[in-house]
Order: structure tokens, then sequence, then C-alpha cells
């Protein structure tokens, strides 16, 4: 499935291949408070549509997960991190794409607050 994607105000916007019939919800001190619904795809599957200049990055605990975010709006539309087997991956808040049906999903709750 090829699907699109933005923040809130469309500063940052994204196009990505994949199938997006399931997410993880994590319950970690971030994505707790941002509400996130996750599908991961690798980054080679995912392409930013505006200009990466558009991006603010926040990292924590050991700042291997660059969780981006709109300036202007404040909303978070995905993140990119490399896995110890050096596989580059995107995971995108499934929020931020309107064409998802939510409620269709099946969730897998994650215990991020433990890791």
């Amino acid at each position: 499935m090829h699907i699109s994607g933005s923040c809130h105000c469309g500063e940052i916007a994204f196009e990505a291949e994949g199938e997006f019939d399931k997410a993880l919800e994590c319950n970690c001190s971030l994505c707790r408070r941002k509400g996130s619904l996750l599908a991961f795809v690798p980054r080679s599957q995912f392409e930013l549509t505006t200009a990466r200049e558009n991006l603010s990055t926040y990292q924590f605990n050991k700042h291997v997960i660059a969780h981006y975010f709109c300036a202007n709006c404040g909303i978070a539309p995905f993140s990119e991190a490399t896995m110890p087997d050096g596989t580059e991956m995107t995971a995108i808040n499934l929020r931020c794409m309107p064409e998802i049906d939510l409620r269709a999903l099946t969730i897998t709750q994650y215990d991020g607050a433990s890791h």
C-alpha cells in the first residue's frame, strides 16, 4: 500500500510503502505523551516530500532514535533509527496518515517504559 501523511500544518509531508494494518502502541515516557500509533518500514520505503530543513529533532535516553516533529504545529509524524543489524528504519505515526482507519488497526502494546 502506497500512502501519504503529514504533520497538521503540512510543513512535514511524506509518502510510504507498506502494510499499514497493524500498529504498535508504546508506553515509554515520550510515546505515552504523544499518543503515537506506530508502524515500521525500512527507510527505503519512506520518502520525505518536503524539505528536511522543516524537521525539528528530539532525542532522549540513549540518543539512538531521531524523533522528528514540526516546529510550527508541534505534530510528530515519524522517527528514524538504525537497528543493531544496520537496517535503517522509519517509525511512522499512523495518526498522521488520514487515509488509515485507526479503528481497523490491530494494535500491539509494547512496554517501552521497562526498556
